[in-house]
């Protein structure tokens, strides 16, 4: 078993040394794992990873080789109810018409019903209308259906319909060493370069050389800076959630960007922007980054992309306390807002197809505080893009 988890991480181009492998099997041979599966892979990956641009790969691997071993970490976070409660027993399935005869109650409404039941309720549900159980019409549980809901205790989206999820969620970071599999997506993004010349004078200027040559009789070797491309790039990019079904395509822009421009950051948010990011997916809750603090350290002459399918419950948007994942002071548009006041040079890049938007009421809602500046996430509308922020 170890020695094809070894081999699959060459595979993947984990740069993995026979001395590393070694290592982990000496490090086993003194029970440094502890015979527990978290112990084990933080061991495996202490000895084995070099490089954290590695760590998703590495992560994919892990789970492939190791499949049927107890996953790590604890399925509902800190949520205070019972497990037993959420196990799927049934997944209920309705039709369209069962679908349509479902009403939703409302933001307050929804806060204030559940408040109630997490006061009166005291044993598991299954199949009904009213409890926090599963496989019912429940606003609140798992493995059913309702048109604006809390989802607890479910492993994966659905029917994309919770407004707010209680559980804890891992997200990976995109790879930005992925081989592009559109050059042209790189071409695109070069329509946002002013090149200049900064920095030390260490390439060779021939005409300035053989100008100065003539003109004073002796070899004179003049040097100059490098042209350089001097756009600066911010680029937040939604990850997790219905991004998963777009992962490639992002991946594939986020490695084309970093190739492209030399003055880059990027960030990670979920959905939508609210009073922290991050940089590293697996540190999201111990690692955060001020909104404010971006705000403030990048100057104004940066151009910000966004990087997103738009598709939210539209309270993440428009209500405090909308998040998904969070209870946020303030609405996520007021963040939206602050950021393009302070970065006029934005756009928002949807992978989602651009004859679906009119579909979703939060793309249309995230298209207007953009005035209008949504492209879809292909070559031409890239380009579109990158004519957008050089105007």
């Amino acid at each position: 078993m170890f020695l094809a988890f070894f081999t699959e991480l060459r595979a993947a181009k984990v740069p993995v040394s026979l001395r590393e492998y070694l290592s982990l099997l000496e490090a086993l041979d003194q029970d440094l794992a502890d015979k527990s599966v978290e112990e084990f892979y933080y061991l495996s990956r202490a000895c084995l990873v070099k490089d954290e641009r590695h760590f998703d790969r590495f992560d994919r691997v892990f789970a492939h080789v190791f499949q049927g071993l107890e996953r790590m970490g604890q399925a509902l976070g800190e949520a205070e109810i019972p497990e037993e409660w959420l196990r799927r027993l049934a997944e209920r399935y309705l039709s369209e018409e069962e679908k349509e005869q479902l009403e939703a109650m409302g933001w307050d409404k929804l806060w204030e019903n559940l408040k109630r039941r997490l006061e009166e309720q005291k044993g598991r549900h299954q199949g009904g209308n009213k409890w926090i159980g599963t496989a019912g019409t429940s606003p609140y549980g798992a493995y059913g259906y309702n048109p604006e809901g809390i989802r607890i205790g479910q492993d994966r989206n659905r029917n994309f319909r919770a407004v707010k999820v209680w559980d804890k969620r891992e997200f990976r970071d995109f790879d930005d060493s992925v081989e592009l599999g559109v050059r042209n997506m790189r071409i695109a993004l070069r329509r946002l370069r002013r090149f200049a010349r900064t920095g030390a004078p260490e390439e060779l200027d021939l005409d300035g050389t053989i100008q100065e040559t003539a003109h004073k009789g002796y070899l004179d070797v003049r040097l100059r800076p490098e042209r350089r491309n001097a756009v600066k790039v911010l680029l937040f990019l939604d990850v997790g959630g219905s991004m998963d079904w777009h992962i490639q395509a992002a991946e594939e822009l986020f490695s084309a960007a970093r190739l492209e421009f030399k003055h880059f950051e990027h960030f990670y948010f979920h959905n939508c922007v609210y009073e922290h990011l991050w940089k590293e997916n697996r540190r999201r809750f111990d690692e955060k980054i001020s909104t404010l603090d971006v705000i403030r350290t990048y100057p104004s002459d940066y151009r910000v992309v966004f990087v997103g399918d738009a598709s939210m419950s539209p309270y993440e948007i428009t209500h405090p306390g909308g998040s998904v994942e969070h209870w946020n002071e303030e609405a996520g548009q007021v963040w939206i807002r602050r950021i393009l006041d302070h970065f006029p040079k934005a756009v928002w890049l949807n992978p989602v197809p651009e004859n679906h938007w009119s579909y979703t009421q939060s793309i249309a809602l995230m298209r207007q505080l953009f005035s209008g500046r949504m492209h879809p996430l292909t070559v031409e509308g890239i380009d579109h893009a990158m004519r957008e922020l050089i105007r």
